[in-house]
């Protein structure tokens, strides 16, 4: 749906004074998928999204929306694009003056439809974000998650084919965020629409995108799966941004008594990841008959990463040569992935 081909955005008018705030983009966002953008802030994000609806201009390389480049359009053929091309925004950006009947149908009074095909696509709209009796009020009278949801019911107004998102949610409270995403997820099953998002929350990645993109300072420096990306993150800035998402953490009284060696009597202190097929079966108390030895689940998180389970354990056990060399072959056999934190006494 949409390609960015080495796109790079420059601003300033003089090479003395210019800033680089994209550096030769390339990244696809599939047909009818989620796709999020995520990155600290300054690192490009805002100028990314508004490069796909023309608000800004590439300073070189390509933007082709459905197979229309970006670049090459007039002012009236941008206006077109755009119809095709819904966006919610952080603050809602609702006209106070309006009600939400209003503020949806406004979009649909720029292209000049007749009152009466108005009606007939606000209302189904309303009710699709679940605000079909908020219709005559004003956004004063909602609350942040009501105004989130009139503003994607109008983005929806004219029917695009892409939904962008820039920092949607990043203004709401844990639970009515859910909610936003929850929308998200079934427009997006329901309607085929697809979405592009960015923001800097990992947890919205995690919950609704199938494929996500790191940027740091105006390049993509990671892309894939949000599952594989999120599980084995290669670049220092994909895993400095998923710190917070970890596995099971460590208490921090062990991780003081760690040695990076064994001892003549240490216990191997090591995480263990669950993912795919290892999810579903019972490799705990495999690896405890494995072994032969006892073993402590010091602390374990299970969750799941675009709708994939994943679990994480620490665990420790005996660190001889012969119960390290048995577990090692079990974690082989099983394709179970781990990392040996260290040893305690």
């Amino acid at each position: 749906m949409v390609a960015f081909e080495a796109v790079t955005k420059r601003f300033g008018r003089d090479d003395e004074n210019q800033f680089t705030a994209l550096d030769g983009i390339d990244l696809s966002v599939a047909r009818g998928a989620i796709t999020g953008i995520i990155g600290r802030s300054g690192a490009g994000k805002s100028t990314l999204i508004r490069l796909v609806n023309g608000l800004e201009r590439a300073t070189s390389g390509r933007v082709v929306v459905d197979g229309v480049e970006v670049g090459g359009l007039s002012e009236s053929g941008l206006r077109d694009l755009r119809r095709e091309i819904g966006m919610i925004f952080q603050h809602f950006n609702l006209l106070s003056s309006r009600t939400a009947f209003e503020n949806v149908a406004l979009p649909l009074e720029i292209a000049g439809l007749p009152a009466k095909a108005i009606r007939d696509k606000v209302g189904p709209l309303l009710d699709l974000v679940g605000l079909g009796d908020k219709a005559n009020r004003y956004p004063s009278e909602l609350s942040g998650g009501q105004k989130q949801r009139i503003g994607i019911a109008r983005a929806l107004a004219t029917s695009p084919k892409l939904l962008l998102s820039d920092e949607a949610t990043s203004a709401l409270d844990p639970e009515t965020t859910q909610s936003i995403l929850d929308l998200l997820k079934r427009i997006n099953a329901e309607l085929g629409l697809t979405v592009l998002l960015i923001t800097h929350e990992m947890e919205v990645v995690k919950t609704i995108a199938s494929d996500v993109a790191v940027i740091d300072r105006g390049r993509i420096v990671e892309k894939g799966r949000t599952f594989d990306v999120f599980t084995d993150p290669k670049h220092e800035t994909t895993r400095a941004l998923l710190s917070g998402l970890a596995g099971a953490k460590l208490p921090e009284a062990i991780a003081r008594k760690l040695a990076a060696t064994p001892q003549a009597v240490s216990r191997a202190v090591v995480r263990v990841t669950f993912f795919g097929e290892t999810a579903q079966q019972p490799l705990v108390s495999r690896l405890i008959q494995e072994l032969g030895s006892e073993v402590n689940i010091i602390a374990g998180t299970i969750d799941e990463i675009a709708g994939e389970p994943y679990g994480s354990l620490v665990i420790a056990y005996s660190a001889t040569p012969e119960v390290l060399a048995r577990a090692e072959r079990f974690y082989c056999q099983t394709g179970l992935q781990t990392e040996v934190l260290g040893y305690v006494a």
